[in-house]
């Protein structure tokens, strides 16, 4: 007699994993807190340095590097291996024989993210969450894993495209708003009385042009510095414009097309350190060329009349090609330094990060909250913004150490271990 069995779904095994993949997001991960770390610690300043935390000397120094190299690009970075992890996912169960069962198998895993990234939010204070976002889009993700590199590449430009017909649909709009404005308020200056309507839009051009006032930097200094509930109840409306509004808005453009980019380039073999040592040069020298350029650009344009609003806008007109740009170039430099023989303890660290990466990024969170937040240690405003980084390197020294450790003993970081045992539906191995 003969018996067939049907094939069970389970997740990668250490040798299965592919290295390149799993450095790069070490570094991805340990990136996305050097921007984050703002929105952490100090009140309005993520774009504005001269509102909090200082915008002289070293803090304008730290600003200014961040924004050349690091903004928007360690988003881009994680979210492409994200598009790149659904790649493999799928490949892996459906090369398995498990048919139908593949989409049960991704369905759940997307969910349950979707789901972490609410709690998150909410639940552990943090607004700026990319999980729901990655939950929500790789919904959409899983009738697109057997299509052509080449399809994906073009999609995702052409998601990326939109973006930037938003942002200049943005810049016009607000351009419009200050030129009536401006009109309007010649007028009243030539003793012109002006309707309610023109009233109206002087008003609303002065509130979209004027900085937080220090009162308002004092009272979000203020609220942060409380309890749990009070910090709840503050954040919370930040989180639903977030998960709602802002997602339809430009969200979804922003993520899906780096979904779709990470596709195809884990398709092209680039996520994976296969290509050539020529090839990752070519990379780094393009994306860096390119994208420093267009950062540069941007960078001079927000400083040049001390970060007024229209000239913020106007740098959105390019945001997007360049952390497009800035992200291939990390990305020859990541596989550079993967295919390179140097620091090779530094590489098992990075890809014990990077497998622990949803526990890391949560951690992030975790950490930051109780150093920052009231209920914690409080230090949120206190420092300023290059010291905040003193933090950053702490958190990363931490995860570069405890997690090597931590697979040592076990297969899973704590959340990916959960995460595993969701979606399969099944109480994953945890020790080794």
């Amino acid at each position: 007699m003969y018996t067939t069995s049907k094939p069970l779904a389970a997740p990668v095994t250490g040798i299965q994993r592919i290295q390149a993949l799993d450095v790069i997001r070490g570094v991805a991960l340990l990136g996305i807190l050097l921007m984050n770390i703002t929105g952490f610690g100090l009140p309005f300043a993520y774009e504005d340095p001269s509102l909090a935390g200082g915008d002289e000397g070293l803090n304008l120094l730290v600003f200014q590097i961040t924004s050349l190299f690091f903004e928007g690009t360690m988003r881009g970075l994680f979210t492409m291996l994200f598009g790149a992890g659904f790649i493999l996912l799928t490949a892996r169960l459906e090369n398995k024989g498990l048919g139908i069962t593949t989409a049960d198998v991704y369905y759940r895993r997307v969910l349950w993210l979707l789901l972490f990234g609410v709690i998150h939010s909410y639940v552990l204070l943090w607004p700026g969450d990319i999980l729901y976002h990655y939950g929500l889009f790789g919904l959409f993700l899983f009738p697109l894993r057997n299509t052509k590199a080449r399809y994906l590449c073009m999609a995702g430009l052409l998601i990326m495209g939109i973006a930037v017909w938003e942002a200049w649909g943005s810049y016009k709009d607000t351009k419009e708003e200050e030129v009536t404005a401006s009109e309007y308020m010649a007028l009243r200056d030539q003793g012109v009385i002006l309707n309610a309507e023109q009233e109206e839009a002087v008003e609303a051009w002065g509130m979209m042009a004027e900085k937080q006032s220090p009162e308002r930097v004092a009272e979000e200094t203020e609220v942060m510095r409380q309890g749990y509930v009070d910090i709840f109840k503050h954040l919370a409306p930040y989180s639903r414009f977030w998960e709602s509004k802002a997602t339809y808005k430009f969200i979804i453009w922003d993520i899906l097309s780096f979904l779709l980019l990470g596709m195809a380039l884990f398709k092209w073999r680039v996520l994976t350190g296969e290509r050539s040592l020529k090839f990752y040069a070519a990379l780094l020298l393009i994306g860096y060329g390119v994208g420093l350029a267009i950062n540069y650009y941007e960078l001079q344009l927000i400083q040049s009349r001390d970060f007024f609003v229209i000239d913020m806008v106007k740098a959105g007109l390019t945001y997007e090609p360049g952390r497009l740009f800035m992200t291939l170039g990390h990305i020859g430099a990541v596989m550079l330094f993967v295919k390179s023989e140097f620091f090779v303890l530094l590489k098992k660290g990075l890809a014990a990060v990077g497998r622990m990466a949803l526990t890391n990024y949560l951690m992030h969170t975790v950490v930051c909250i109780f150093f920052f937040y009231g209920f914690g240690f409080g230090f949120f405003g206190k420092l300023q913004r290059y010291e905040l980084y003193y933090v950053v390197f702490a958190v990363w020294a931490f995860q570069l150490i405890l997690s090597p450790v931590w697979l040592k003993y076990f297969k899973y970081g704590p959340i990916e271990w959960l995460w595993r045992s969701l979606t399969y539906k099944k109480v994953q191995d945890f020790r080794r």
